[in-house]
């Protein structure tokens, strides 16, 4: 397994190729992404590698962390990031790589934060049907009917689809095909979990090896 990067999500767009065909494209925006350093499995009991992407000044940075950036190269950055790797494949300490690290046509898992819905009903958060349109229905036509059942067992049941709070958690996409890399910026076929302007983490797809 490769390590990978992090993106800004500039938003979607799409894309009219040659055979007529339209495709709906989510477009990251790829800092440069620099190696610090690598975490081996006899100091810190796995292997890694620790990356730094988006560059900041360093006066924004706490005392602590500008110590930290000073010993591994004196660049700053905004967002470490570290990676489960096997250091035989890991990029070299210093190296840096961007949006050219994928290829035109590889698959990816991607991984971000859903946009949040704040307390949604059910309708919305679990696609129910809701009530009648008539036949006795006053103002609840939305709400999710029974919950509790009868006297036996007289009771919710954990996990019970109810209203409540929807999104603003961790969602990984597998297998998303990469349209095509175009300098700093990477083209993803489809939509991508995240709002715009938010970083997702994109890496090699787990489930798939075929790259086609």
């Amino acid at each position: 397994m490769r390590s990978g990067i992090l993106g800004k999500k500039l938003g979607m767009t799409r894309i009219l190729a040659n055979d007529g065909r339209q495709y709906a494209i989510t477009v990251l925006k790829v800092e440069p992404h620099q190696v610090l350093f690598h975490k081996t499995m006899e100091k810190h009991g796995y292997e890694a590698v620790v990356v730094g992407t988006v560059e900041a000044e360093e006066k924004k940075l706490t005392k602590p962390m500008q110590g930290y950036f000073k010993a591994f190269g004196g660049k700053f950055y905004k967002i470490l990031k570290e990676f489960r790797v096997s250091l035989a494949e890991a990029p070299a300490a210093g190296e840096v790589y961007g949006a050219d690290f994928f290829q035109s046509g590889q698959f990816v898992d991607v991984t971000g934060t859903s946009i949040g819905k704040g307390f949604a009903g059910g309708i919305k958060r679990h696609n129910f049907g809701g009530l009648r349109a008539s036949h006795g229905v006053s103002v609840s036509h939305r709400s999710h009917g029974s919950t509790g059942n009868r006297e036996d067992p007289g009771k919710v049941f954990k996990g019970k689809k109810m209203a409540g709070h929807l999104g603003n958690e961790k969602v990984t996409l597998q297998n998303m095909k990469i349209y095509g890399v175009d300098g700093d910026l990477l083209l993803i076929h489809g939509g991508v979990p995240g709002s715009e302007g938010s970083y997702v983490l994109v890496r090699d797809a787990v489930k798939r090896t075929q790259q086609q």
